[in-house]
Order: structure tokens, then sequence, then C-alpha cells
């Protein structure tokens, strides 16, 4: 593979998103034992708040508040203070997926330009980036919450392009987690897509990556090759 900028998803695809342990570290605050009944409860509205969102149907601060509409009302505290302390634990848990620090090092010592384009939120990104050390290496960090669009949408790939100073369309690969945000998003857009597939799913007809690698070590083999 020979690309001149690398384009990555973050959650689950450079960082572990663990929702559930997130939610547990938050509510352990309040005092309240979150138990998986609480959570798929609390899924049930964030699933379908994230599919409104990534079609542009509802903005960032309509998901972030909304999913916690239920908390809310029985805590007695604003959804906006709940999403923030959300954001916060899910700071304090962070990790990088497996292969993700060897790999990031290698591509930016072999003079790889490397960016991130994400549907997550601000305040969780750049302390993410600055806590693992990832920081220097990212430069575009394109955030949908900022951008006012999300992936799979064109705005957002042709927002960074542009940050990236309008290189070749096939100088880029998009790397992520998500067929219906990432991979579809690059292949419209004209860029190369890697499908990190690290759960064995299985691709749509609709929704075809130029590559698929089942973690990011083999990813980073093939940048070897």
């Amino acid at each position: 593979m020979k690309y001149q900028w690398i384009l990555f998803d973050a959650d689950e695809t450079l960082f572990h998103f663990d929702n559930f342990a997130g939610l547990k570290h938050m509510f352990a605050q309040h005092s309240i034992h979150f138990e998986q009944s609480d959570f798929d409860e609390y899924q049930v509205v964030n699933k379908q708040l994230w599919v409104d969102y990534q079609n542009g149907q509802i903005s960032a601060e309509q998901l972030q508040t909304r999913r916690f509409a239920l908390w809310s009302e029985r805590l007695s505290i604003s959804t906006k203070e709940l999403n923030k302390q959300f954001l916060d634990a899910m700071a304090d848990i962070c990790k990088t997926i497996p292969g993700a620090v060897e790999l990031v090092t290698h591509l930016h010592a072999n003079k790889v330009n490397m960016g991130i384009i994400t549907n997550g939120f601000a305040q969780l990104q750049t302390v993410r980036l600055e806590r693992t050390g990832f920081l220097p290496y990212f430069s575009p960090v394109v955030i949908s919450e900022l951008v006012g669009v999300a992936k799979p949408h064109p705005s957002i790939f042709q927002y960074a392009l542009e940050q990236m100073g309008s290189p070749d369309k096939n100088q880029v690969l998009m790397v992520g987690d998500t067929l219906e945000s990432d991979i579809l998003g690059g292949n419209n857009f004209g860029f190369d897509t890697c499908w990190l597939n690290r759960h064995n799913k299985t691709h749509t007809e609709e929704i075809r990556p130029t590559y698929q690698v089942n973690s990011l070590t083999e990813l980073l083999e093939r940048f070897k090759e």
C-alpha cells in the first residue's frame, strides 16, 4: 500500500469506546449501580439517535442531550451536565486499540501524513489524543460536531481534504470500523477505504471496502510489504 495520507476514524478504530464501562464509571459517581438492563434501555434510545445523526436528521447537541433524557428526570440533573460527565468518564477509561501505537509510530517514521475524521465529540477527542500521546501525529483532526455534518456525508470528507491541502484523492486511504459511515463515506468521496473488521462481520454488496483487515497489526504488516 502506497499512500501519502491515511485518515482514521477514532472510536473503535484507534481508541476503545466501551459505552457500558463509561456509563458504569459515570453513574458510580452518583452512587448508582448501572446494570446491563440499564444499558440495554439506554442503547435503544442511543443507537437510533446515532442513525438519525449520521443521516443529518438531528444535530450533535440533540444527540448528546436526548440520550440522557430518562436519567435527567430520574436524577434531576440536566441532560447537558450528564453528557459532560459521560464524556469525562470515557476520557478516564480511554485505551488504544491493540496495534494502534505500533501502526501510528511506523507511519510517522515513514513520513506518512495522518489525520482523523470522527463522528465523535470534541470534548472527548482532544483529551484522548493528549493522554495517549497521539496528539502530535494527527493533523487535521476533523470532528463532525464542529464541522456541522457527520460521516458518511461528503461535506465532512471535502472539509478534511481542504484541511490536508487538497492532495490527490488517489493518495488518500480512509481506515475505519463502520461500513455505513467510514467505508460508505470514503467510497462515495473517491478515497480508497480499509475496513477494520475486528469482529468478523460480513460486508453488504452495496458497501465494498478496497481492503479489509481483522486487526491494526495486520494493517501494519500490509504497509510493511
